[in-house]
């Protein structure tokens, strides 16, 4: 059978007990009555004989006075006076009078003392029907607050209710000291004498035992009275004793046994120790022996029962109910006459005399109980009875339930000691798994808002904080509390916090929970709806306490405006009493803000300490509450706040002196190492000790005892019958190797059981609307895009788009989220490139998030622009990141670091757009990029294939130092660029790298996490708050922090698989985009045929000599024999020189007639070797002997052709003065030619300067290694001294610049870079001849 822990509560205190005496006043005495004077007796005859003389002489006198009736007046007047002094002298009336008076005053007291009486017989009604309730309502007290309540140290331990019975008033009554009876007031004597008889004695009250006291209780009578006693006598002792404390074993057999098998659920029947087949052994019997035998260990310490012996603490009550079972009076019990602690209940009369001697025995008749005595039996109550399902009832609702440990209970001995569930400390019914949170949250008096308890006093009352200012009843709205390390601080706070959210709507309470080291304070009531916000671990993330500061600074703004907007409130009472009565407002709930280690956030950032003033002065009209804690309280640290905390909490604090900052007392220091414990002090004066309430230990009805690993089920282990009798022990089923194994992971495996708090904020989810949000989540996790739009749809015109939105073709794509925590807000990063700022800067130090950002903005302008709209040509020198995004058709083209050709080539590819698209402007009369837009929008303009162009140089520093040479270029189109809708974004490590010219153009500028903060250019001491380690984190040009969302759209924040998110993107825009893509880059060819140059070739007919294309315009480049007469190359082996030389020749021999050009070809590896078939070739040589001979007879003709002094001008103008063919002197291989010191071709080099006046043309080509001393070289150093066009082909950068500034590097063969006067620095690719076989 499952069991559950019980936790027991201090005892509730029960009605008090009148007591005293009421002594009563006597009756009233009868007058004494004393004899007259005999004179005085005499007075009255003489009297009357005087008159009857009188009137007898005025009748008899005769004459006018006889017949005169005034005469008669005189005798009738002396007779009235004489009965008026007569009843004068008696008195007797007027002492009747008063006699009665001093009556009705005593009925009238004794009245009052009635009243009294009565009262104090309810008081005492009350008290005893608490102590001892009816054993049908026992059923009520079971899982309630008073279940086992009595401890061994209580007054009423073992105290049971017999019946109902007469007992003397708890007040007594004391009767006057009065005189003989006879001299008192009869009426007032007997009135007095029945009050006493009447109120002296309370009829029906409960009737208790004390069965401690008895070692045998005997119950004789009809058998179904007595067991119905018994039941009643043993409900009480099980409802309100521990199974700890009492122990209950039953001695029956035969026919009996059958109306004691309910006690087999008992608690207090389960053996402590021994077990059988179905679990605790039960204490039931057939003899007294076993039942002694299996309580071996409890009785064997025992002294003799004497009345008057002490009870030991540590030794349960044994009660031990005998009906109808074996006795053989052997047994120690009774050998001993009775054990302490042991009380028989016997029913059969089978222990002897040792009921007489050392027991109580009772008489049961079905309407009155009495007592047996030597001298008979005295009737002293109606006896109680309970029924077998009254008593089963009783005994399976107790069944389940044990007491947790003795250790837990200890401490229920003591108020402070104790530890009462939260829910019962504030009054609220039910379990924290089932109890009733709309009940809970009930509408409140203003008294009792924001109240709450939170522990239990020094005399066990509860112990309850009230944030309401002074003025509404309540201790303040800000307080203090000071505990060290152990003293219980953290979960003091949770109690509290708890209590608060238990007792009060999310409607009317909110709360921001600050711990400012670790977390695990406020772990778990972040789910409630109250909390508007948990920030947790600041010390490791200082950053956020800035963050938190402008947050809490935003929520007094905020509730500031909603006063003013909803009718100039002058604080929130004002404004939640408006809206209650009916006013058109949002509900505005005070806010609890409770900071954990508080001086430690100030220690961290010492002007938090303004805006803890800033709450403290106006929080009271702002229902900002707010309690600061911290294990200590430096002097100094509250300059300013201490005014405004107004109750103080220490609990145990490290010093005195801590104590006395704390509270203004040393007490807390002195405080009991228990956490919990501690002092509420308010009122300046006023200070409370208390223990509060623990809420993190696990709740124990959700511990039930998890069962075992899973067995076959066999006979042995079958459910079986749950009965009194004892059950063999089945044995254990022999288990596999692999349960055997399982078993330690399940128990490793086990879940941890829920706290009372997890439970009760469970309990809480779901149940009010949820707080304002105070405090945002921080910018840690980025956004997908597709979240940072509208929904995603295809559509037929715009592809993968958000339909509808208004930022769709307008060049402003939402990048990610601006943090916004003054206004408890997020708004959206944006970049915006249709203006001024169209180009941008990116800086950030390394791994800070810049290539994502460049992938985010290309990504989200992919689905906010058609691929028509706009273009991106990418220079991916920082790491690789923009490959990807290559199959997007918005992209032309993404060049890395091993593609410097395709670099140049798109740098040259945009920097041609901005000239064309200048002619084009001027061609259209468009007049911005507004019109062009526009006109681009309506079909016009359909010869100019992009839209606005972006050139992208990712890693800016890298592009300056591997190409240099184009770094003017990329600075020209962002000069010129935005005016015809070409856009420049750099990213850079530092704002330093990149020079202030180029600085300037790039208007709309992002910064993330420098390297070095101090270098930042929006603001040095916001900088250094961006988090390291935190790729796309930022500061916006506003100061505010800022996160670049993800270049996904399928909803997941992970950044560990952008990649796969980034690919899933382009193929959904893909496969919805039907339009036009981006053009492509064009490269130059890696080879390119001659066939295919002369197809471009638009100077045929001309002396123009085509050799390759170039790369700024894949046009073709020429040869300008007429205009620069020589040409040289620098290239290394295997990279195309011969190849250039046969194109040269080509086009020579194409363009040149025999009669018009003559060649010389200098070959020494003979690899052009029958190549010049025609009649251009005047000489071939193959070594220096024949070269020797040759350059002599070129030389010869050459002098011929000099202009001698009879040659006109005009023949100097015409070339006149002789007549012949041009000389090309084609020279391959001329490092062999003219190796160092020995240079056959030196006696050409006085003519080279005239080589236009001699028609003298020099073509060489050489290997790149060792050239720059070779251009020290007679003949190169004078080609290279007049400008002559060159080639720089393939070499190593180690040579230095040889052509112009141009640095050799290796390159493909064929291709090279040409610098002229004219053309300036270009890349070609020389056109490629197919060497014959």
């Amino acid at each position: 059978m499952s069991t559950l822990q019980f936790k027991r509560s201090p005892r509730l205190a029960a009605p008090r007990q009148p007591g005293g005496e009421v002594h009563l006043e006597p009756p009233p005495e009868v007058p004494r009555v004393i004899p007259g004077n005999i004179l005085m007796k005499l007075m009255p005859v003489v009297m009357v004989v005087a008159m009857l003389g009188m009137m007898v002489l005025m009748f008899t006198a005769g004459g006018a006075i006889g017949r005169n009736p005034v005469t008669l007046l005189f005798p009738m007047m002396m007779m009235f006076s004489m009965v008026g002094m007569f009843g004068q002298n008696r008195g007797g009336g007027q002492k009747k009078a008063e006699m009665n008076e001093d009556r009705k005053d005593y009925l009238r007291y004794l009245g009052q003392m009635r009243d009294r009486a009565r009262e104090a017989s309810l008081d005492q009604r009350a008290a005893l029907e608490w102590v001892h309730p009816d054993p049908q309502a026992l059923w009520s007290v079971a899982t309630s607050r008073r279940m086992w309540e009595r401890r061994q140290s209580d007054p009423d331990f073992c105290h049971l209710r017999a019946g109902r019975g007469s007992q003397r008033l708890a007040t007594r009554l004391v009767p006057p000291q009065t005189g003989p009876v006879d001299e008192l007031e009869p009426i007032a004597t007997l009135a007095l004498r029945r009050f006493v008889r009447a109120h002296s004695i309370v009829p029906e009250l409960p009737i208790q035992i004390a069965i401690r006291g008895f070692a045998a209780v005997g119950l004789s009578g009809d058998k179904e009275l007595t067991r119905g006693l018994a039941r009643a006598l043993l409900a009480q002792l099980v409802a309100f004793h521990t199974p700890d404390d009492v122990m209950v074993a039953v001695v029956t057999s035969g026919r009996a046994k059958a109306e004691w098998e309910w006690a087999k659920w008992l608690p207090h029947a389960q053996h402590p120790s021994l077990v059988d087949g179905i679990g605790q052994m039960r204490l039931m019997a057939g003899s007294l022996a076993q039942i002694e035998d299996w309580l071996d260990e409890e009785l064997r310490d025992r002294q003799r029962f004497t009345r008057n012996a002490p009870p030991q603490p540590d030794q349960p009550q044994v009660v031990i109910v005998i009906d109808d079972g074996e006795v053989t009076r052997e047994e120690a019990i009774l050998l001993e006459e009775g054990l302490v602690g042991v009380t028989l209940m016997d029913l059969s009369d089978s222990l002897g005399n040792l009921t007489a001697r050392r027991g109580l025995r009772l008489v049961v008749e079905e309407d009155r109980l009495g007592a047996r005595s030597a001298s008979g039996v005295e009737w002293f109550a109606r006896p109680d009875t309970m029924s077998v399902a009254e008593a089963e009832a009783l005994a399976r609702k107790l069944s389940p339930y044990r007491v947790g440990s003795a250790a837990a209970d200890d401490g229920g001995e003591e108020p402070l000691l104790s530890n009462p569930t939260l829910l019962e400390l504030l009054g609220i019914p039910g379990d924290p798994m089932t109890f009733d949170v709309q009940q809970a949250w009930r509408p409140r008096p203003v008294r009792d808002r924001y109240r709450v308890p939170f522990g239990v006093g020094e005399f066990g009352q509860p112990v309850e904080l009230d944030i309401k200012e002074a003025a509404m009843e309540g201790m303040g709205p800000h307080g203090l509390c000071i505990g060290a390390t152990g003293s219980g601080k953290s979960e003091f706070l949770r109690t509290l916090v708890l209590g608060m959210l238990a007792t009060h709507s999310s409607t009317n309470l909110n709360f921001v929970l600050v711990d400012f080291k670790g977390g695990a304070t406020f772990l778990g009531l972040d789910s409630s709806p109250h909390v508007a916000a948990v920030i947790t671990n600041l010390q490791d993330q200082l950053t956020l306490v800035d963050r938190m500061k402008d947050a809490l600074a935003g929520e007094m703004n905020r509730r500031q405006e909603a006063l003013k907007n909803g009718g100039n409130f002058k604080n929130v009472w004002e404004y939640e009493k408006a809206r209650e009565n009916g006013a058109d407002l949002d509900p505005l709930p005070a806010l609890f803000i409770v900071v954990d280690e508080f001086s430690e956030l100030l220690s961290a950032k010492p002007d938090f300490i303004d805006l803890f003033v800033a709450i403290g002065r106006l929080g009271r009209s702002l229902q900002m509450h707010m309690l600061l804690a911290s294990q200590r309280l430096e002097e100094g640290k509250l300059r300013g706040l201490d005014s405004h905390l107004s109750y103080r909490i220490g609990l145990k604090t490290f010093s005195a002196a801590e104590s006395r900052a704390a509270i203004g007392v040393p007490d807390a220091f002195e405080l009991p190492s228990i956490p919990g414990s501690g002092y509420l002090k308010y009122d300046t004066s006023t200070m409370v000790r208390f223990k509060a309430s623990y809420v993190s230990g696990p709740y124990r009805p959700a511990g039930i005892q998890t069962s075992g690993p899973a067995a076959p089920i066999s006979g042995d282990r079958r459910a079986k019958l749950f009965v009194p009798d004892y059950i063999e022990i089945p044995k254990e089923p022999e288990r596999s190797i692999e349960q055997a194994k399982e078993a330690p992971r399940q128990e490793q495996s086990a879940p941890t059981e829920p706290s009372e708090l997890d439970v009760i904020v469970g309990r809480l989810i779901g149940q009010g609307p949820p707080a304002h949000e105070v405090w945002l989540p921080p910018l840690d996790t980025p956004n997908s895009l597709d979240t940072l739009l509208p929904p995603l749809q295809p559509t037929e015109d715009r592809g993968l788009s958000p339909a509808g939105f208004f930022g769709n073709g307008r060049l402003q794509p939402p990048l990610g989220l601006i943090d916004k925590p003054y206004e408890q807000r997020r708004d959206l990063l944006w970049a915006d490139f249709s203006g001024a700022a169209g180009h941008a800067a990116i800086a950030g130090g390394p791994q800070s998030g810049k290539s994502m950002l460049v992938r985010t903005l290309i990504m989200s302008m992919a689905l906010t622009h058609t691929a028509e709209e706009a273009q991106f040509y990418c220079v991916d020198l920082g790491g690789g990141g923009l490959g990807p995004l290559q199959g997007l058709p918005h992209i032309g083209g993404v060049a890395g670091r091993l593609d410097p050709d395709k670099v140049r080539r798109m740098v040259a590819e945009v920097s041609g757009l901005v000239t064309a698209r200048e002619q084009l402007f001027r061609d259209n009369a468009i007049d911005s990029m507004t019109d062009f837009r526009n006109r681009k929008r309506r079909g016009e303009l359909r010869e100019d294939p992009w839209g606005d162009v972006f050139l992208i140089v990712d890693g800016w520093l890298n592009f300056r130092q591997e190409f240099e040479s184009i770094e003017s270029q990329v600075l020209s189109i962002a000069a010129q660029g935005l005016s015809y809708g070409v856009h420049v974004i750099v990213t850079a490590n530092r704002w330093a790298e990149i020079r202030p010219a180029m600085k300037d153009l790039l208007g709309t500028r992002f910064e993330l996490r420098l390297g070095d903060p101090s270098e930042s250019e929006v603001d040095r001491r916001v900088a250094v708050n961006i988090p390291e380690g935190r790729p796309g984190r930022g500061l916006s040009r506003d100061k505010l922090h800022f996160l670049v969302g993800l270049p996904r759209i399928d909803g997941s924040s992970n950044p560990e698989d952008v990649a796969q998110g980034v690919q899933d993107a382009i193929a959904k825009i893909n496969a919805t985009w039907r339009g036009r893509r981006a053009p492509q880059v064009r490269l130059l060819p890696e080879q390119l045929p001659y066939e295919e140059l002369l197809t471009q070739d638009a100077h045929r007919g001309t002396k123009l000599v085509p050799i390759g294309v170039n790369e700024n315009e894949l046009a073709p480049m020429y040869l300008d024999f007429d205009a620069d007469p020589h040409f040289y190359a620098l290239m290394d082996g295997e990279s195309g020189k011969t190849n250039l030389l046969r194109t040269i020749v080509t086009g020579i021999v194409d363009r040149y007639t025999p009669k018009e050009a003559v060649i010389v070809l200098i070959d020494y590896r003979r690899t052009m070797l029958g190549y010049i078939e025609t009649k251009h070739l005047l000489a071939y040589a193959v070594s220096s002997s024949q070269l020797g001979g040759i350059i002599t007879e070129v030389k010869k003709s050459l002098v011929k052709r000099l202009p001698g002094p009879d040659v006109t001008q005009e023949q100097l103008k015409t070339r006149s003065w002789w007549k012949g063919p041009e000389l090309f002197i084609i020279c391959d291989d001329y490092d062999l030619v003219c190796p160092q010191g020995n240079n056959p071709l030196q006696p050409l080099a006085e003519f080279i300067p005239q080589a236009k006046d001699v028609g003298m043309h020099i073509v060489a080509v050489r290997r790149t290694g060792g050239a720059g001393r070779a251009m020290f070289d007679p003949v190169l150093g004078k080609l290279k001294e007049i400008a002559t066009p060159g080639l720089q082909g393939s070499g190593s950068r180690d040579e230095g610049a040889l052509i112009g500034n141009v640095r050799p590097s290796p390159m493909p063969p064929g291709r090279g870079t040409m610098v002229s006067r004219k053309s300036g620095q270009q890349l070609m690719q020389v056109a490629w001849i197919q060497p014959e076989a």
